[in-house]
């Protein structure tokens, strides 16, 4: 038999834990719904050095209200890179027979992203990711935007950052824009 007093501790310890845990639980993280379009063509795809994250990224950002996603990455991708865009079918469902209600453009995938900003904290980034390709192939990107190969990005192969780091971009950013890459050149 355990004695009386260490039952009530392990109880109270117990009880704190669950306190706790259905307290976590309960806390709820801020979100902020985002569109992410890889720029590729049918060799590369194209990345800038984001100086906030200090990471190799594809255009991206905010949805803004009354825009839905697949507006918000063509925005997005013109606003940075200074491209003209198309965005390619994601090989998902759709679009539907029906007319209405209307249809957006499903995403490749959706991702959950942990943001630690400086001024707004931390909160999560709902991802919608999309494929894009250049709708004038003459067009050249703004300057600070380079091309990725394939071979650079299924080595892992870094550029040389601002700070004069040889950086390669994260995973996700890796295996994505190989199979954005893909798709542009299934598209051809």
């Amino acid at each position: 038999m355990v004695p009386s007093a260490l039952t009530h501790e392990l109880t109270v310890h117990i009880a704190d834990n669950a306190r706790a845990m259905l307290l976590s639980m309960t806390e709820t993280i801020r979100r902020h719904f985002t569109a992410t379009g890889y720029v590729a063509n049918q060799t590369s795809v194209l990345l800038h050095w984001h100086r906030k994250s200090k990471l190799w990224l594809p255009p991206g950002g905010h949805i803004e209200e009354n825009e839905d996603p697949v507006q918000a990455v063509i925005r997005e991708a013109k606003e940075e890179t200074g491209l003209d865009v198309v965005v390619l079918p994601s090989g998902g469902p759709g679009p539907f027979d029906f007319d209405e209600p209307g249809q957006v453009q499903s995403p490749v995938t959706i991702l959950i992203e942990d943001i630690d900003d400086p001024v707004d904290g931390f909160h999560h980034h709902i991802d919608m990711i999309y494929f894009l390709a250049i709708s004038d192939p003459g067009q050249e990107p703004l300057p600070g935007w380079q091309w990725f190969t394939r071979e650079q990005l299924n080595s892992g192969d870094g550029l040389r950052s601002p700070d004069g780091d040889m950086v390669p971009p994260p995973p996700d950013v890796l295996e994505v824009g190989v199979l954005a890459i893909d798709a542009v050149k299934n598209r051809a």
